[in-house]
């Protein structure tokens, strides 16, 4: 049988091997390029910083969420982008990327006013105005963010006052090598109680951050902010404080193929270990 068959393909036309030939290999070319015009899939876990470029500031955004995306501290992408206290953004606004050093320095310098040419009129003089001082409005205290009112549940704390956001086996570890997690991932049950993991300030809660599905972040300091992602529902709003604890969302798997929560810690807008911080179990 061998034989025969080896004799049959002696017995093809050269043209004809050279064209079985052509088909073969583009028929694995096919099978081994992307169809042209696909969907262009953005990983989730991309660890790399966003250095040029800028951002169209979308309905929904926050200076937070943005920084979390691009993989900015927030504080550097406000100085970046001149963005003063309370750091409000608006749809539309363009978020760069890029420092401008030089153009700032060249905007900074003052104007050169005209001198007008000597006159050989007599000189007018004219009596200065007083000018008035500015208006001053009475200082109004800020009003202090309202705090969740989910439950707060006593929960075992590390060194560095971190809790484990909720209970279950972890399924996915962080990495540093490359583009991989940027967080853990946890097993649970679909409405399991999601808990912030330390106290601290809601900077974000949506849908707006795609693989990440419903999205809670929690600014602890001007160093940590942490990330609560797939849930089912999210239990609070922008702008609340919350406890160590606290009941912020339900577990689920928005964004995802499973029923789990992706937990992240950042510090200065870098993805650490969220076992380095931890309890130990």
């Amino acid at each position: 049988m061998k034989a025969t068959a080896s004799m049959r393909w002696m017995s093809i036309p050269p043209f004809r091997c050279a064209l079985v030939a052509l088909l073969a290999g583009a028929l694995l070319a096919g099978c081994a390029s992307p169809p042209s015009g696909g969907v262009h899939v953005v990983d989730r876990n991309s660890r790399d910083r966003v250095t040029s470029g800028h951002y169209i500031v979308q309905r929904g955004d926050s200076l937070w969420s943005i920084a979390f995306r691009f993989g900015w501290d927030w504080r550097e992408l406000a100085q970046v982008n001149n963005i003063p206290p309370p750091h409000v953004i608006y749809p539309g606004q363009t978020i760069r990327f890029t420092r401008h050093t030089q153009s700032r320095a060249v905007a900074a310098r003052p104007t050169p006013v005209p001198v007008p040419p000597a006159s050989t009129s007599p000189s007018v003089v004219t009596t200065p105005v007083p000018i008035p001082p500015p208006l001053t409005r009475p200082s109004v205290p800020a009003a202090k963010p309202p705090a969740a009112t989910t439950p707060v549940k006593p929960v075992a704390r590390s060194a560095s006052g971190w809790a484990w956001p909720t209970n279950g086996a972890v399924i996915g570890r962080f990495s540093s090598n490359g583009s991989l997690n940027k967080g853990i991932d946890i097993a649970g049950e679909l409405g399991q109680p999601v808990l912030a993991a330390s106290d601290g300030a809601v900077v974000y809660a949506g849908s707006g951050l795609r693989g990440y599905g419903e999205l809670v972040i929690i600014k602890h300091s001007d160093t940590y902010v942490s990330a609560y992602g797939h849930n089912r529902r999210l239990l609070v709003q922008e702008g609340q404080q919350v406890k160590a604890g606290q009941t912020i969302a339900e577990m689920g798997s928005t964004g995802t193929d499973r029923v789990k929560l992706h937990f992240e810690i950042r510090r200065q807008g870098k993805p650490v270990d969220p076992l380095q911080y931890l309890p130990k179990r």
